[in-house]
């Protein structure tokens, strides 16, 4: 099952309802995915600071001198900011290896959930109504969002396993679907030096993207080589600092409708988590063509 929903930004004047409107769509997907949700957040980007997203099922105990600890890998004043079970540091973009290091080194039981410029990342198990609550997403504002319900059917329900997968920085993706090659890919962007958090499949198809986009290929591009390098079925919402795409595999066989207006660009799984968004009676509205790119960038 699963349920995707995304809606990238085209008017300013949309951008403080960004999160009440993705928490309205989420929350029409709870059926297709009640074991557990996520979503991605594209903000404000502070000039010269990249944002790490980091999570902890203890954090009233793992998160305990974390801030310091990285504010010396760095050299520099490191803001925090906990949002329940996660919490955002900025840290200087030069120094976001060494803040990544510092993490991995000294605080093992803390997961890094993404880094970007602009993108936070936020998932738990747990009910989508319950999850975006938790981490007030009626509340957030931004350009551009991605959602996601899961119902975890071929394996455990873990807040690792959870969508949205971010594999570089400002880029995720959430999949609906399922791969058939995913073992063998994996191996193959391991040699390239591509590291995985999961055995989930979806982490793979993340990867994959980084990877071409890391090879100078932009998400539209490497949208496009996934439907000759992935097997199964699929249908990828995708988002990048700048850029927004959608993807379904040459079958199709999962359910997907788009709509366009001047404001936004909406997707959903089903157009019920469309129905409410503003001017929706004027948008076009359609399904996605199988094998085909839709992509959007600022």
């Amino acid at each position: 099952m699963c349920g995707i929903v995304g809606l990238f930004l085209k008017d300013k004047a949309l951008e403080p309802q960004l999160g009440a409107l993705t928490a309205e769509m989420l929350a029409t997907m709870c059926e297709r995915g009640p074991d557990s949700a996520g979503f991605a957040i594209y903000g404000t980007a502070e000039k010269g600071k990249f944002k790490v997203t980091v999570q902890s099922p203890n954090p009233d105990v793992d998160f305990k001198g974390l801030d310091a600890a990285v504010a010396k890998a760095v050299g520099s004043k490191v803001s925090f900011v906990q949002k329940s079970t996660h919490a955002i540091l900025s840290v200087p973009e030069d120094k976001v290896e060494e803040a990544k290091a510092a993490i991995r080194e000294g605080f093992p039981s803390v997961r890094i959930m993404a880094t970007g410029a602009s993108v936070e990342i936020y998932k738990e198990v747990g009910y989508p109504t319950e999850v975006a609550k938790r981490f007030d997403l009626a509340k957030m504002t931004g350009t551009h969002a991605i959602g996601h319900t899961r119902m975890a059917t071929e394996s455990a329900v873990t807040t690792m396993g959870s969508h949205p997968f971010s594999t570089g920085a400002d880029q995720c993706l959430v999949h609906n679907g399922s791969l058939s090659n995913h073992n063998n890919l994996r191996r193959e962007l391991k040699h390239d030096g591509m590291t995985f958090e999961t055995q989930n499949d979806s982490e793979v198809a993340a990867a994959y993207l980084t990877w071409r986009m890391n090879q100078g290929s932009n998400l539209g591009e490497a949208l496009t080589k996934s439907l000759d390098d992935l097997d199964g079925f699929f249908t990828f919402v995708v988002g990048t600092k700048d850029g927004f795409g959608v993807i379904r595999d040459p079958i199709a066989c999962k359910p997907a409708v788009m709509a366009e207006t001047d404001q936004y660009v909406a997707f959903g799984s089903e157009y019920r988590a469309l129905a409410n968004l503003p001017g929706i009676e004027n948008a076009k509205v359609w399904e996605p063509e199988p094998a085909t790119v839709y992509f959007w960038e600022r």
